[in-house]
This record gives structure tokens, C-alpha cells and sequence, in this order.
């Protein structure tokens, strides 16, 4: 795991569980057991949610990386806690659980 991504636990771990999966290059990021984004390129990219659409109007919504079908917005605001808590609040409440793995 690279600095970035140790950060990015750093910060986010004060709001809960913070779980980061390599996957196919990049990384899965996990809050409380749900995905709320992706980390790829020394980026952190956050799903779409009616909160992180709200709070995140001004970010830029990119791809995260090619080939990928979901737009999500770059989160570059990590000195604003008050933003980080609410919005991962937001997000967990409005994504899906993690689906269990089915048994072989």
C-alpha cells in the first residue's frame, strides 16, 4: 500500500472502519463495511450519492480509471473534517450493504 492510500485511512478511520482493497490496479475503498469509492493514481474518487452529489457540487466528476462505467467525483478536500464527516454519514446511509460472497 502506498503513502496515499495510508493517508487517506489516516484521515477517514476518525469517522469509522476504513478497509482499502487492491483491485485491479487500484485500490476499493471501504466505510463500515459498504464501497464508497475508489482510490486509483494517487486519487481518491467517491460514489455518487444524493449526498456526496450535494456536498461535492463543485468537484470534478471524472472516470476513475479507463474502461470504468460510473462517474465519481475527485475528493481533494481532506482539511475539511466537517465535510468528511457528513459526507460519509450521508454516503452510508444511501449505498447498499456489501453483498455476501455465495458458497462455492
Amino acid at each position: 500500500m502506498n503513502e496515499f492510500n495510508e493517508y487517506v485511512r489516516d484521515i477517514f478511520s476518525e469517522y469509522g472502519e476504513i478497509v482499502i482493497k487492491s483491485m485491479m490496479g487500484g485500490y476499493l475503498v471501504y466505510f463500515n463495511g459498504k464501497l464508497v469509492g475508489d482510490i486509483c493514481g494517487n486519487e481518491l474518487f467517491l460514489k455518487r450519492t444524493a449526498t456526496s452529489d450535494r456536498l461535492l457540487a463543485e468537484s470534478e466528476l471524472r472516470y476513475p480509471y479507463e474502461g470504468s462505467k460510473t462517474l465519481m467525483h475527485v475528493f481533494d478536500r481532506f482539511e475539511d473534517t466537517d465535510l468528511i464527516a457528513e459526507l460519509l454519514e450521508g454516503m452510508y446511509a444511501e449505498l447498499p450493504q456489501k453483498k455476501p460472497k455465495k458458497a462455492k
